[in-house]
């Protein structure tokens, strides 16, 4: 199960470890609810990404999380994400690559610093 830390002062949400949940709706749907609430008032949100692995629904709630992020956007909000990959993961860095074609967002690609 991924590990999320999100600070509502700092607009900061860090989503990381490895997320190949097989009921992925119950871990986020309540974290894209809490997401959209709180873009209500804020001014920015800094998304940073930190998946080692994820599976085929992961990947769609991730689509989902970052459409809500470019929809922010849309409307005047800032918004920030940084997305990081070991440098060895080509898989990775394609699936990365895909996300910001079908977000439209921009992210910064990161290599893991261990």
């Amino acid at each position: 199960m991924p590990a999320v830390d999100f600070d509502s002062i700092t607009g900061k949400c860090v989503i990381k470890g490895e997320s190949f949940l097989e009921e992925t709706a119950k871990f986020y749907t309540p974290l894209v609810e809490w997401i959209n609430r709180y873009l209500r008032t804020a001014k920015r949100i800094e998304l940073i990404l930190q998946l080692k692995y994820f599976n085929t629904s992961t990947s769609k709630w991730i689509l989902t999380i970052l459409g809500v992020l470019k929809e922010f956007e849309r409307n005047g909000g800032e918004v920030k994400v940084e997305w990081y990959y070991y440098k060895d993961d080509t898989d990775m860095r394609d699936d990365i690559k895909d996300y910001i074609l079908g977000s439209n967002l921009k992210i910064d690609m990161k290599p893991f610093v261990e």
